[in-house]
């Protein structure tokens, strides 16, 4: 009897046929926007190449769904029911972290401060020169337009860090039965982003004081934003249930996010690049993020305008999340055994 109340509880929420039904209508919907949407700027047979690879990975996606909906759909329902329960733990975890140094939570905030000034003294006033020729074809101040790719991408780097390592770092939660754990990545996530945000306003303080003008295009800083944490949070569930059982994917990460940070187009402009290759650097899903931080400052173009890319980062996010719930929900059984 208490299986089946179990059972009940866990299925509370939205019907599964009603759930399923939505999803195919919201699928359909896509589907006639990608496909009606024409970009006169854009070469024809590259366009419906395009259209043909968003239509084949939002059918797939959708099959998938519809097949493994319950699975899927745990994870989602489960950081809904305990968003209280998450908000109190971030902000908890992000207190934590400096509760034993003498100025406290001032360190997180310094942090920022000091990566920017730094930057700000290397290549703008002792390496101008080079400055100018990591910046060529960028039309703004190197070092406004460096910290403006660095502020994503630092927190894609610590919140993919403290993601991955949640469930290591809160094994004792992980033991009690009574406990939601799939909840543990995002508290991670979420005090990365309290970090962040401030990080954000110090690069519109720099972006004052190299006399731009704020316009509603900067908004877009916060849309991109929650690009990055729906990206992180979704490539988190899968690190942080593989790192329980093997351990060197810590180090392989932070590897990978040093690679990264020189493979992606952050200290160095895209155009550098012939145009044959640049495709292979935009199938990154950072990249959009990046370039929409810079884009909203520097190009005053609405995200939107690159119609293409939009849909591309979250047919990829959503995929990489639905992977990540399967893998979570397939490997939570065996967490406290291994703990």
């Amino acid at each position: 009897m208490a299986k089946a109340l179990a059972t009940k509880k866990e299925n509370k929420g939205l019907p599964k046929t009603v759930g399923i039904l939505l999803a195919t209508v919201a699928a359909i919907a896509f589907l006639a926007v990608v496909l009606l949407h024409h970009n006169p700027n854009a070469v024809v047979k590259e366009e419906w190449m395009k259209k043909g690879l968003a239509v084949a990975m939002v059918l797939c996606s959708l099959t998938a769904f519809i097949t493994l909906y319950d699975k899927i759909t745990s994870l989602p329902r489960e950081l809904w029911d305990n968003r209280e329960l998450i908000w109190k733990l971030a902000k908890n975890d992000f207190k934590k972290r400096y509760a034993g140094s003498t100025m406290g939570r001032v360190w997180a905030f310094v942090q920022p401060v000091v990566t920017v000034a730094m930057y700000y003294c290397v290549f703008g006033l002792i390496f101008p020169t080079r400055a100018q020729l990591a910046a060529s074809g960028v039309e703004a101040p190197y070092v406004l337009w460096l910290t403006a790719g660095l502020v994503p991408w630092f927190f894609f780097s610590e919140a993919i860090i403290g993601g991955t390592n949640a469930l290591i770092e809160y094994n004792y939660l992980v033991k009690k039965v009574v406990f939601k754990i799939s909840i543990l990545p995002i508290i991670k996530v979420i005090a990365a982003l309290f970090i962040h945000a401030f990080f954000a306003l110090v690069l519109l303080v720099l972006y004052h004081c190299y006399g731009y003008k704020p316009s509603f295009y900067v908004l877009q800083i916060v849309y991109f934003s929650f690009c990055m944490f729906c990206l992180t949070l979704a490539i988190s569930y899968s690190t942080c249930a593989i790192v329980v059982f093997f351990k060197d994917l810590s180090q392989i990460i932070g590897i990978l996010l040093q690679v990264g940070m020189w493979g992606t187009p952050i200290l160095w402009e895209l155009g550098q690049i012939p145009e044959k290759y640049r495709i292979i650097f935009k199938l990154n899903p950072v990249f959009y993020i990046i370039n929409g931080y810079r884009s909203a400052l520097f190009e005053k173009t609405w995200f939107f305008e690159d119609f293409y890319s939009t849909m591309f980062f979250w047919i990829v996010t959503a995929i990489i999340f639905g992977i990540g719930a399967l893998i979570f929900k397939r490997l939570k059984p065996h967490f406290a055994d291994v703990l």
